[in-house]
C-alpha cells in the first residue's frame, strides 16, 4: 500500500494550484497555462468565484494546515497535468475547494473523421 500523496509532495507550482482551488472555494480557474506539466501563473489564469447569496460558506478546513493528504479529486488533477504535458487548461471548476472538472484544450493534427 502506497502512502497518501501530501501539499509538502507538490512543486511550488502545483501546490499554488491546490491552494488557489481551496480559496476560491466555488467558482473556476480559466485559461491555465501547462509546462512540462506544471501550472504557470505567468501570465495569471482568471478566476470566477461562485458566490452563494444564501447562507453561509464554509472555507476548506485544510486551509489553516501547513500539509494535508490530498483529496482523490487533487491527485486526478496532478495526473491529468503529468499527461498533458503542456498545453492550456480552459477552465478547472471547484466545488467545496476541490478540483472537480477539468477541460482541457488540445488541437486535432493530421486528417481525421469524427464520428458526430
Amino acid at each position: 500500500m502506497s502512502k497518501p500523496l501530501r501539499l509538502s509532495d507538490l512543486s511550488p507550482s502545483r501546490r499554488a494550484l491546490v491552494r488557489l482551488c481551496q480559496a476560491i472555494n466555488y467558482g473556476s480557474i480559466e485559461d491555465l497555462e501547462v509546462r512540462h506539466g506544471q501550472p504557470v501563473f505567468d501570465p495569471p489564469p482568471v478566476v470566477v468565484r461562485d458566490v452563494k447569496l444564501y447562507g453561509e460558506e464554509q472555507p476548506r478546513p485544510e486551509l489553516s494546515l501547513q500539509d494535508f493528504a490530498l483529496s482523490e479529486e487533487a491527485v486526478r488533477l496532478m495526473k491529468g497535468l503529468n499527461e498533458m504535458k503542456s498545453g492550456t487548461v480552459r477552465r478547472i471548476e471547484v466545488h467545496a475547494g476541490l478540483p472537480r472538472r477539468m477541460l482541457v484544450e488540445s488541437h486535432v493534427t493530421g486528417h481525421t473523421t469524427c464520428p458526430v
